[in-house]
């Protein structure tokens, strides 16, 4: 099949993502799950090569050939976007697909926490969506852009590796640079997004001591700053953040830290008991208990604060697991393989009337269910 007839194989059947690897058959994960399409004919390495060759341009190749690696988009025109990755493994080339609508649905058409409409027009401060790989987060950055470019009028640059969503300006004026083609390092766009007027900074990902710093300095001179990072809760959120600096900086770095910092929302995908898949979100707002916290490093004690503070929008991800299963909505086994203390959930669900399950389901049903986190969702809920 040409790649434009795999790409559009790959969006009618719902798929997030698509894997040519020789010398499998082409292999869709649908709802989560690894699907290989058997009626299709194992690839071979000049297969995959041609591939690479039909998605990308002569500049990308030859940045492929030196680094053996390379992330880059691909778009179909009236189809879809799509975000590629190309890697070498055993001497030939591998590519990945991920699937990026052209659409961006709303914090309501996603059923986002309506929180976010809030956070997302807040003058200053630093926001993280954090979670796993495939966990939904530039989703989730998408919609609350969107309601953002519906509802005040703000100059946002955001630095993506590579752009997935594409906007268009209606009350925001918008512009997305890519890592590679449109600037060289996130640390080096930010410094220049403040120096071109920027109200609100997306960075794709916060993931050295520069971007961290420079993320940091701009929320504390009055910017925006949104970023996600591959950690699965907000505590661990806070430690990843401190200890990326030198131990002789960390004290000063949790001051400032606690100064700016305005939330974070961690999430994760769960496969859903009818069809498709739904995300359960820890909330942490950054209360004067949170930041207190914080500065004094006692992160240890911020669960505890978010468990007791649901009037004022938090939540812990267990409790938010336990809403989803008490709604029918997932299956208990599957809260319990994303919750972070299965025994902790376990004694919710019972003290909710959840439905249980036997003691050490849990432990047993992980080496069973790896690969549940897909990439792209196709719902939220």
């Amino acid at each position: 099949m040409e790649m434009n007839e795999l790409l559009k194989l790959m969006v009618n059947k719902d798929a997030s993502d698509l894997h040519l690897t020789v010398p499998s058959p082409p292999v869709l994960r649908i709802d989560g799950e690894l699907t290989p399409q058997d009626d299709l004919p194992p690839l071979t390495a000049e297969d995959v090569e041609r591939a690479l060759k039909e998605v990308s341009t002569e500049e990308q190749r030859a940045v492929f050939n030196r680094d053996w690696e390379l992330d880059f988009a691909y778009s179909v025109p009236g189809l879809a976007r799509f975000r590629v990755n190309a890697l070498r493994q055993r001497g030939v080339i591998s590519l990945a697909f991920r699937f990026v609508p052209f659409y961006i649905p709303s914090i309501d058409e996603w059923g986002l926490p309506q929180i976010f409409k809030e956070l997302i027009l807040r003058p200053r401060g630093i926001i993280l969506v954090t979670g796993p790989s495939g966990s939904g987060k530039s989703t989730t950055l998408a919609a609350m852009l969107r309601h953002l470019n519906e509802n005040t009028t703000k100059n946002v640059i955001t630095i993506e590796d590579p752009i997935e969503f594409l906007f268009s300006n209606k009350k925001c004026l918008i512009r997305q640079r890519d890592l590679g083609d449109d600037t060289k390092s996130f640390a080096t766009a930010v410094i220049h997004a403040l120096r071109h007027d920027a109200d609100v900074i997306v960075i794709g990902e916060m993931r050295d001591l520069d971007t961290i710093s420079t993320a940091i300095t701009a929320a504390e001179t009055g910017h925006l700053v949104l970023g996600t990072l591959h950690t699965v809760d907000a505590p661990q959120s806070i430690d990843r953040i401190i200890d990326v600096f030198p131990y002789g900086q960390q004290q000063q770095i949790r001051v400032q830290l606690s100064q700016v910092i305005e939330a974070i929302v961690s999430q994760a995908l769960l496969p859903r008991i009818d069809e498709g898949r739904v995300a359960a979100f820890e909330i942490m707002l950054a209360s004067h208990t949170i930041r207190k916290y914080i500065r004094d490093g006692k992160v240890y004690e911020i669960p505890v604060t978010m468990e007791v503070s649901t009037p004022e929008g938090m939540q812990t991800l267990d409790q938010a697991l336990s809403s989803l299963v008490n709604r029918k909505i997932v299956m208990p086994e599957d809260a319990l393989l994303k919750s972070r203390d299965p025994a902790k959930l376990q004694k919710l669900l019972k003290s909710q009337d959840a439905v249980t399950m036997p003691q050490g389901t849990a432990n047993n049903l992980v080496g069973n269910r790896r690969g549940l986190n897909g990439q792209t969702e196709n719902t939220y809920s």
